[in-house]
């Protein structure tokens, strides 16, 4: 049977994040297929909780190197005399001429914001990465120009488009019911979530919302003192609330009853929080850049500049129930593009397509 080492590596490098919840969610599926005799790179003892929610055999586990702070830039070694596929969560590749590596590129965040030694150290290891790779898989188009543009030697007949997914605990709620989860009254806020360093653009956020009537709530990581002491001279604490990280169902409810998600961010690979606010029936003011419209849809609530007038005419937008009706009915149409089974049918073909080539 043909054999798929995965690597596992991104679950000791995050305590959770973006690529954990994808590589979770391909393993989740993967594991109950039958078409493939899998085999992973894995240290059982991660605390990751994506990791510890995975069902993992023993008996199909190679062990992984502890010293992480050296061999996550290493390539990986399998003895075996006979093809196989390696596929890594985080740009590391097997270096048995057996081997058909397939590699998953997220973003270029570091190229474009990163700067010294963390920058030309996770360059290095990428571009090494893709360019001893057979197939590279792009999360969006956007993410494919990217790869062109800073790696311009990868040919590009290699590269394959998959997209994420977006989990099926977000969905449309009935609204007539009172949910005490809530910080403030319905409609009368709008959420944050994500990193807020940065070119994620939080401060524009929180220097503009207080010009509007809505409160902020903002999920991600609990505020430090100085963020608070911030991020009051602009909001009082009465019109702002952080909830630290949520689980899905509890950010549905967020989503459900919020004005809106809004989503600033200069640069995304894909822009996971769109689609999900998008399937809870939220609407959603993101700026128009990188992948965000390439996976947003058709919306009037794309903001072209960042500034503050942009911001406050698309808040200003949210009163209007007509047009309200409409951006969520299209907000549900675009969601239904994209699910995690979808994104691992598309692996899966890809993974099915190599090893028919080899054969």
């Amino acid at each position: 049977m043909n054999t798929l080492y995965f690597d596992n590596i991104v679950f000791d490098l995050q305590k959770s994040g973006g690529i954990s919840v994808v590589w979770y969610e391909l393993l989740t599926r993967i594991c109950h297929q039958n078409d493939f005799c899998i085999r992973f790179i894995d240290n059982e003892g991660s605390v990751n909780p994506y990791r510890r929610g995975l069902n993992i055999h023993h008996d199909m586990i190679m062990k992984g190197d502890s010293c992480m702070a050296v061999s996550r830039y290493l390539p990986v070694s399998i003895k075996r005399d006979s093809p196989f596929l390696f596929h890594s969560s985080y740009y590391r590749y097997c270096k048995n001429p057996n081997a058909i590596n397939i590699t998953t590129v997220h973003d270029f965040t570091y190229e474009y914001y990163r700067k010294g030694l963390a920058k030309k150290l996770h360059c290095w290891q990428k571009y090494k990465a893709l360019r001893h790779s057979q197939y590279i898989v792009c999360i969006s188009e956007n993410t494919k120009r990217d790869l062109l543009k800073f790696v311009p030697d990868i040919e590009e007949e290699k590269i394959r488009i998959i997209y994420n997914g977006v989990s099926d605990d977000y969905c449309v709620l009935d609204k007539s019911e009172a949910s005490s989860a809530i910080p403030f009254e319905r409609n009368k806020y709008v959420v944050f979530v994500g990193n807020r360093g940065g070119y994620k653009n939080f401060d524009f956020l929180k220097k503009t919302i207080t010009k509007s009537n809505f409160n902020l709530v903002i999920v991600g990581s609990p505020l430090s003192d100085e963020e608070v002491c911030d991020l009051e001279r602009f909001l009082p604490r009465e019109r702002y609330v952080c909830t630290g990280f949520l689980p899905n169902k509890d950010l549905n409810v967020l989503y459900n009853h919020a004005a809106a998600l809004v989503y600033p961010s200069a640069y995304e690979g894909f822009g996971i929080p769109v689609i999900e606010a998008q399937k809870a029936g939220c609407p959603v003011i993101a700026y128009n850049n990188s992948s965000i419209p390439e996976v947003i849809g058709e919306t009037p609530l794309l903001m072209n500049e960042l500034t503050e007038k942009e911001l406050l005419d698309k808040l200003s937008l949210l009163a209007n129930d007509d047009l309200l009706k409409k951006v969520r009915e299209d907000g549900l149409k675009n969601a239904a593009r994209f699910s995690w089974d979808k994104m691992y049918q598309g692996y899966s073909n890809l993974y099915q397509e190599v090893f028919d080539q080899v054969k």
